[in-house]
């Protein structure tokens, strides 16, 4: 059966489209512009994380709801967990070596991707109450539960690099 979607809820997922695409456009900009081999790989990896919601986005739109089985999200928390282990032990082995203009370079780049995933949050967030379908509702509080453990690393990566002044 196809999803039929109401002119509003076509819109939400529009708008979410729009922020999957930039923040694809972001996570690989910044990978390449970033000092930090760590952060490099933790912006590559979120990119294809992007490109995933993206695709699902887009699924939706043509009318299909994609079918979340506990397999994928057990995948993408064991990826957060290892993302974040690979942050904590190079990150005491670095620290002390990292350059004050590079490391200035990317705390802006995480500051910019961390304020990125807190409005594309909130974002979702409106969306999911907007729609109708339980189903719907529950492949967007997936995606907007991996755009806060983004959110997440991106705060421990900092946290660890003296980076996050909070």
């Amino acid at each position: 059966m196809t999803l039929q979607l109401s002119q509003k809820e076509r819109q939400l997922l529009q708008d979410q489209q729009s922020h999957e695409k930039v923040c694809i456009q972001k996570y690989q900009s910044n990978a390449q512009q970033a000092s930090d081999p760590q952060l490099k790989q933790l912006f590559q990896s979120y990119a294809q994380q992007e490109q995933q919601h993206l695709n699902t986005i887009n699924s939706i739109l043509n009318g299909q709801v994609p079918a979340m089985n506990q397999g994928q999200q057990g995948q993408q928390s064991q990826q957060s967990q290892q993302s974040q282990t690979a942050q904590q032990s190079s990150s005491q082995a670095t620290s002390a070596t990292a350059s004050t203009a590079a490391s200035q370079a990317d705390s802006m780049l995480c500051s910019d991707m961390l304020m990125t995933e807190k409005y594309v949050s909130g974002a979702y967030d409106t969306a999911i109450f907007e729609f109708a379908d339980a189903n719907v509702r529950q492949v967007l509080n997936h995606i907007q539960k991996e755009e806060q453990q983004h959110g997440e690393g991106i705060y421990n990566y900092m946290s660890s690099k003296g980076m996050y002044n909070g």
